[in-house]
């Protein structure tokens, strides 16, 4: 046995099994050629972050596009940052959009997979087996270094205006010998293990990025540390030996990242592993200021995916807005496949913006108008209720009284060629259903300007006597002109405007006051759907009442 390997042994006298034992547990995964193994890796540090999300989605896209697997690794190692119920929000946001997750954390307390465990913290034995092995060949070591000391060699870098790190000669513990290292050990006196990095910060080292291209940065040279003192591994050497052994092929992942590459790189190479091939996302960005800043988690409730549940955007318009953000020819392919799936559209990760595309919340809801659009009324009225029941309650206990009129409201001009797109989502709701509940009908006598009080008064009265509750919508028309000429406007609107003077207005006119009298609004869909849904007794009460209103503003302003 040599020293190094003495060292090891002594460090680590609980690690029984090899690296080569769990090569042989987790062996290459059996997939088609050109499968791609992507995967989300969050740490339970808060709430599920667009950023986080956007990227998770491009990462199932990935390995969807090639029949891969995607799975759910949960780094937490970092235990002073992490916040209860992080990873259940991470979970519970991503299967709320539909993000099928194959292997890993599937669902809250639900884990599924070959390559468990999915969860750092549960993963010591295995990495202490890796560093195990770097320190019996030499290409690890402990380090004694206090914080204060490493504070004293930082405080001398800077004052010669040096990089900052633990690299060449302020890496004193590098050069310790095996048995002077192994005395400390036994000495009891506290250690981190470091990579014994062979980099040289002059040399340039070049990776192809499948979204940014060839990047070129410098070769790594700093003694990262691999095991914190107390046996938990850094992000950097987790991330090396998890992705490994979960024979993942593609990292996708936050262009934050892109700096530590370099270091990654060095540690696939000494651990002997291949390393996967890396796609750096870069940040949905927002305006502000005349310039572009990241989503802020402070400033910006856009950022929380809890803000779009909240808010009642479907989930579909969610996702069909951020592959527009994906892959910009995602618009184009929409247009000429309406309703396609969106797994049918050719995803490419080198189609992906290199600086970071703007999150446009007016395009957000245009999406969003045509997604709802395209939906039937049993759907939105659906989605509306369980959107309500917990975030409106008022509007849901109207909504459940009864289920068919609510749906009835929702289809009124849907399913036509050219149909409405009132809602964006669901939170929008509340105002345009009021006008249909008696509790939240808010009448408006507020004219036309062309419109007299006495004029109003007597296009209500008029229609009052003609109304047909049966009527179809031709039929309903029809009547609506047969009043004009008595009460001098034009049932055609050709007609008033060929001789204007010849006319108080035209049938266009005479609608808007009676959708005023029925809805109390000047816009909404169909008139006649509308006045059908509600029923004969509710109509004519509404149209006896705002005749009523308008008499005694006529007497008011008379007398006045």
């Amino acid at each position: 046995m040599t020293e190094w390997e003495t060292l090891a042994a002594r460090m680590f006298p609980h690690i029984t099994k090899t690296p080569q034992d769990y090569e042989d547990q987790y062996p290459p995964r059996d997939l088609p050629e050109g499968a791609r193994v992507t995967r989300i890796a969050p740490s339970p540090t808060g709430y599920l972050h667009l950023g986080v999300f956007f990227t998770a989605l491009i990462n199932r896209l990935t390995a969807s596009s090639t029949n891969g697997i995607f799975y759910f690794r949960l780094e937490d190692t970092d235990k002073k940052r992490e916040v209860e119920g992080g990873a259940e929000d991470i979970l519970k946001g991503l299967n709320t959009y539909g993000l099928r997750i194959d292997e890993g954390f599937v669902a809250p307390g639900e884990i599924k997979g070959d390559y468990a465990p999915y969860q750092q913290s549960c993963r010591a034995e295995i990495y202490q087996a890796y560093v195990k092995a770097l320190v019996a060949e030499g290409l690890a070591y402990p380090c004694f270094c206090t914080e204060q000391q490493r504070e004293t060699v930082r405080a001398e870098q800077e004052a010669k205006k040096e990089r900052t790190g633990y690299y060449g000669i302020y890496a004193t513990c590098r050069n310790l010998s095996p048995a002077e290292a192994l005395h400390k050990v036994e000495a009891g006196l506290p250690y981190v293990v470091r990579l014994r990095s062979p980099g040289n910060e002059q040399n340039r080292i070049k990776f192809t990025d499948l979204i940014k291209g060839t990047i070129e940065m410098p070769e790594n040279d700093e003694d990262l540390v691999l095991l914190k003192s107390d046996g938990i591994p850094t992000y950097h050497f987790a991330h090396a030996v998890d992705d490994h052994l979960m024979r993942t092929t593609h990292v996708i992942r936050g262009d934050e990242w892109i700096s530590s590459v370099p270091k990654h790189l060095q540690l696939f190479k000494m651990l002997g592993f291949k390393p996967p091939k890396y796609a750096h996302v870069s940040p949905i960005m927002k305006e502000d200021n005349g310039g572009k800043r990241k989503l802020s988690k402070r400033k910006d409730p856009e950022a929380a995916m809890h803000f779009y549940a909240q808010e009642g955007y479907p989930k579909d318009s969610v996702l069909e807005y951020l592959m527009t953000v994906a892959n910009s020819d995602f618009e184009e392919w929409r247009r000429c496949n309406p309703t396609a799936p969106r797994s049918a559209f050719p995803f490419n990760l080198k189609k992906m913006s290199v600086s970071g595309a703007l999150f446009d919340m007016q395009k957000l809801n245009d999406v969003s108008k045509n997604v709802i659009a395209g939906m039937t009324a049993e759907d939105v009225a659906s989605a509306v209720i369980d959107w309500a029941k917990e975030y409106a309650p008022a509007l849901h206990a109207r909504l459940v009284k009864d289920k068919d009129f609510t749906t009835g409201i929702f289809s009124i001009d849907r399913g036509n060629a050219k149909p409405r797109k009132d809602l964006a989502k669901w939170s929008e709701a509340a105002d345009y259903v009021a006008y249909f509940f008696d509790e939240t009908f808010a009448p408006e006598t507020a004219l036309p300007e062309n419109i007299t009080a006495a004029d109003a008064a007597a296009i209500v009265d008029a229609y009052c006597a003609a109304y047909a509750p049966t009527e179809d919508k031709q039929q309903w028309f029809d009547t609506v002109k047969s009043i004009c000429p008595a009460l001098g406007f034009s049932p055609d609107v050709k007609a008033y405007k060929k001789e204007p003077e010849k006319f108080k207005g035209h049938v266009g006119d005479v609608s808007t006051v009676l959708r005023l009298a029925v809805t109390g609004r000047r816009n909404t869909p169909d008139l006649c759907a509308i006045m059908y849904l509600l029923g004969k007794e509710r109509v004519l009460e509404r149209l006896h009442n705002f005749a009523a209103a308008i008499h005694t503003t006529t007497e008011v302003s008379t007398n006045g």
